[in-house]
Parts: C-alpha cells; sequence; structure tokens
C-alpha cells in the first residue's frame, strides 16, 4: 500500500469513528432527554386520540420496551436502509422524504452560492495580492471586509426591502411562483431563478470577503518562495506565474476551508432561508424545533454531521494527491 493510501486509510478510520459516535448520538439524545416524540404527537390532536393510541405511537417511532441495546441494533438495522422514521410535522410523511426535497433546495441555494465566491473570491484574493500596493489591494479588501462586518441575514433583509418590495425586481418568498407545478418546463425553471437570485446575492457577498482575504494572505506568502522566483528568472510570463505557480500552490489552504464549507451546505442558510422563507433544510429545522418533531431533528443533525465528516475525507485525499509533503 502506498504513502497516500496509508494515510487516507488511517483518516478514514478516525472519520468511521466519528460518524458512529454521531449515530450513536443520536440514537441516544431522544431516549435521554424528558418526554418523547409520541407524548408530542398526542398532544398534537389535542384529546382526538385515545390514551391507549400512545403505545402505537411509540413503536411508530421506534419507543418500544425491549432493551436498549436491542432498540439500538433495530435503530442500526433501519438506518442502514434509508429509514430515519416518521415525521410529527409532516405525519405520516417518513422523514427521509421530507430531507430530500428540502435537500434539493439546500443545495441548490448554498451550494451554488458556495462555489461562487469560492471561485470569485479565490480568483480576486490572487490577482489583488498578484498586484499588492496597487487600487485595487487599496480598496477591494477594506470594502469586502465592511460588507462582511454585516450580518448576512442583514444584508438580506437590505435587498428583500429594496429589490423585493420597493423595485419589486425579484419575488420574495418561497422557492418557485404559486400554482406552478415542480417539473423541468422553462416556466417553472424560470420562476426558480427568479426566487433564487435574491438569497443568492446575500449568501456570495456575505462570503466573498472571506475567501478574498484568505487566498491574499497566503499568495502574499508564496510570491516569495522559490518556484515564484525560479519562474521570474526564466523569464515566464506573469499570467502563467500567477495562475499556474503561485494561485496553484495558494490554493491548499482556501480548498480545505472550502471543504468544510462544503460539508455545512446540507445544514442550508437558517436565517437567510427564515427571511426569504426559501424552503430548504435550514427552514425545515425551525419548522422541527417549532412542532417538536424529534426524528426530524435527529435525522438533519445526522445528515449535517455525515456531510461535514464526508467533505473533510474528500479534502484530505485530494490535499493528499496534490501536496506530496502530506504522505509523510
Amino acid at each position: 500500500m502506498t504513502a497516500a493510501l496509508q494515510v487516507l486509510a488511517r483518516r478514514a478510520g478516525l472519520y468511521a469513528l466519528a460518524a458512529w459516535a454521531a449515530v450513536t448520538l443520536n440514537f441516544l439524545l431522544p431516549r435521554l432527554m424528558p418526554g418523547d416524540a409520541a407524548s408530542v404527537m398526542l398532544a398534537r390532536f389535542q384529546g382526538q386520540l385515545e390514551p391507549e393510541a400512545l403505545e402505537a405511537l411509540r413503536e411508530t417511532f421506534g419507543l418500544t420496551d425491549d432493551g436498549l441495546f436491542t432498540q439500538y441494533g433495530q435503530y442500526l438495522g433501519h438506518l442502514v436502509q434509508g429509514d430515519l422514521g416518521t415525521s410529527i410535522a409532516y405525519f405520516p410523511a417518513p422523514v427521509s422524504e421530507v430531507l430530500i426535497e428540502a435537500l434539493g433546495w439546500t443545495v441548490l441555494l448554498a451550494g451554488t452560492a458556495l462555489i461562487l465566491s469560492f471561485g470569485l473570491g479565490t480568483a480576486l484574493g490572487a490577482v489583488v495580492a498578484w498586484r499588492r500596493g496597487g487600487w485595487l489591494d487599496r480598496w477591494v479588501p477594506p470594502l469586502l471586509a465592511f460588507i462582511g462586518s454585516f450580518p448576512y441575514f442583514w444584508l438580506a433583509m437590505l435587498l428583500l426591502a429594496v429589490f423585493g418590495f420597493q423595485l419589486r425586481w425579484a419575488p420574495t418568498r418561497h422557492a418557485y411562483a404559486d400554482g406552478l407545478a415542480p417539473g423541468w418546463d422553462p416556466v417553472f425553471l424560470l420562476s426558480v431563478g427568479q426566487h433564487l437570485a435574491l438569497p443568492l446575492i446575500t449568501l456570495v457577498i456575505a462570503g466573498l470577503g472571506g475567501w478574498v482575504m484568505a487566498m491574499r494572505s497566503t499568495m502574499i506568502t508564496v510570491l516569495g518562495d522559490g518556484p515564484v522566483t525560479w519562474a521570474r528568472a526564466r523569464g515566464l510570463p506573469g499570467r502563467w506565474i500567477l495562475w499556474r505557480v503561485a494561485a496553484r500552490a495558494a490554493l491548499l489552504p482556501s480548498l480545505t476551508g472550502f471543504g468544510m464549507a462544503l460539508g455545512y451546505v446540507l445544514g442550508g442558510t437558517l436565517l437567510t432561508e427564515i427571511v426569504f422563507g426559501y424552503p430548504g433544510q435550514g427552514y425545515l429545522l425551525l419548522q422541527a424545533v417549532q412542532a417538536q418533531d424529534h426524528p426530524l431533528m435527529q435525522g438533519i443533525f445526522l445528515t449535517i454531521t455525515l456531510a461535514v465528516l464526508g467533505a473533510n475525507l474528500l479534502v484530505d485525499a485530494v490535499t493528499v494527491a496534490l501536496d506530496p509533503r502530506t504522505r509523510r
């Protein structure tokens, strides 16, 4: 086994251990807290169900009188099959179905915003560092730092007030217009794009400054290293040195940050989704908390945890492939 595979195998083992701990904690928490999903469900019907129905509801939510280890085995078996239980807020819909629908909107919004802000931010940061001391370096970083100092939900409310309510250039709520059936027809896709514009711009603006500053800082260090000096001594074109030598070497730290952010994409952007009423996973988490929907909250937390671990493992694999020093 090569050194790279040995490193990845060790890290995969650590991530597998962390995933098992997260799954176990996810199983134990609702059983250690006062009350349970069945009692919450019975209370929601406000006397419309007989008390005898409590036992049937407990079985529905996997809260049987079996021993804890037996319940744990049953929980793992259902988890392997993709069965995360039944949602209280969307009863009788399975948690997995509710999550999949929200995940699609979350990936569209947060994933697109992350890719755009990372791509634009790292490219702009590289150019700013390359032209250090110029007008770009004097104006762009301070301006982006100033904008990034505002809470992103404040930016969301500002854009919504100006472009949504005052100018009426963009829709103000939801992911598509009322009355449209989801599909791949142009009318529906156009509506999705119109509803996506404001929350997407909010997230890109809020995240752009961090990527620019991170890339600029790393690039300034790289520009003084041997490979850049050697490339300049050979008389290589400036653009070649900028993008093929300096930016490539400075990209690794930003790539690690991108992997961490990629894992948190599935958590949604809670406050932005609340401001725009966007039906992503962050907005779904708020509804689950308000409805005391324990199974849905468990599914969301587990999805976020596994996504972060998976993204970290992916970044580790890319880092090991690009940087031979990490294989030692």
